[in-house]
């Protein structure tokens, strides 16, 4: 047997990274619907109560053992186990047996703190099941006035999609940011686009990358941001892009979210400015064709420990393993 040596190690970075991260979309969860999810090795049952707040729960009864996710239903109080009939609310506390005079208030189903914000549902993820760092983002506001201030063709059913399964760890997604070499290769730009400005904090990553003549002199112009995207990262599980065209503003959201030890849902959300109605179509499937691409080479790739980067990516590289060692409750496979 070979030994693998460093330079050839593909050892993945763990799969539960704490963070906000995509379970739906808020269109998937109607009014007292109740929906099984798969997400971190766990089974989940999310559902909507009759106020519209949506909660997120393991999906098994502590009574015993019933999937809540499969003929659970909506109640007054929360979710009801078609099994026994046992209530738990949305905070996973039993409150009421049918049968019995008290409930049992000595058990807990663990619940995920939700967020519902872009036409999305989040869940904050900590393998420690502690409270939330930070909050969830609104993708417009976090990539700047240009964005912000425009407005957007509604989130229909063509705007939003989910690719399931796809054998992709999220920091491997988070790395095209620090990858402006690949849009040559895989989306066929005539030159590799300029990273204009970086920044980052605990929780969050972002960059003004521009495409053309106009930026290969990698001077920022905070004024212009035609030919630009903004690209936001909350943690590894949230983001959102700002591309600035000809045709005008569109945000592109890609939320990949651990399935199991080695495949992620990608949620991918697209919102079109509506200057140009009519172009609407056109623009919207154009918006779509880069991420495709991307998984036909992500479902292939080896994670490298530490690849073999040429000098004028490694800083960039170095720099966003860094931050996303933040992120995981151990230190396995994180080296460059």
């Amino acid at each position: 047997m070979t030994t693998l040596t460093s330079s050839t190690k593909t050892t993945l970075p763990s799969m539960l990274p704490t963070g906000w991260f995509q379970v739906a979309w808020s269109a998937d969860i109607g009014d007292g619907a109740v929906v099984p999810l798969h997400y971190f090795n766990r089974d989940l049952v999310a559902f909507r109560q009759s106020g519209g707040q949506v909660s997120v729960l393991d999906a098994h009864c502590q009574h015993l053992g019933a999937s809540l996710a499969h003929g659970g239903c909506v109640v007054d109080d929360g979710i009801q186990c078609p099994f026994h009939g046992w209530v738990w609310d949305g905070g996973g506390r039993n409150v009421r047996i049918p049968y019995e005079k008290r409930p049992n208030r000595g058990r807990r189903i663990r619940s995920y703190p939700v967020a519902e914000i872009n036409d999305s549902i989040y869940i904050w993820h900590d393998a420690a099941a502690d409270a939330p760092a930070w909050g969830a983002p609104d993708g417009f506001e976090v990539l700047g006035q240009h964005v912000s201030s425009r407005r957007y063709h509604p989130l229909s059913a063509e705007c939003r999609t989910r690719f399931e399964n796809v054998k992709v760890h999220p920091q491997v997604i988070a790395e095209n940011a620090v990858d402006p070499h690949h849009f040559r290769f895989v989306h066929r730009t005539p030159i590799s686009p300029t990273v204009l400005r970086e920044e980052r904090d605990d929780s969050t990553w972002s960059a003004k990358v521009g495409f053309g003549k106009r930026w290969a002199d990698g001077t920022d112009r905070p004024d212009e941001t035609l030919n630009t995207i903004e690209i936001y990262w909350s943690g590894l599980g949230v983001s959102f892009n700002g591309e600035h065209t000809r045709e005008g503003i569109r945000v592109i959201s890609i939320c990949a979210t651990p399935v199991d030890e080695t495949r992620s849902d990608i949620f991918a959300g697209y919102w079109i400015s509506d200057e140009a109605p009519d172009d609407f179509a056109q623009r919207l499937a154009a918006a779509q064709l880069a991420l495709p691409d991307d998984i036909r080479i992500w479902e292939h790739q080896a994670y490298m420990d530490s690849p073999a980067l040429a000098q004028s990516e490694a800083d960039g590289f170095a720099a966003l393993r860094e931050w996303a060692r933040g992120f995981y409750p151990d230190p396995v496979g994180q080296g460059v």
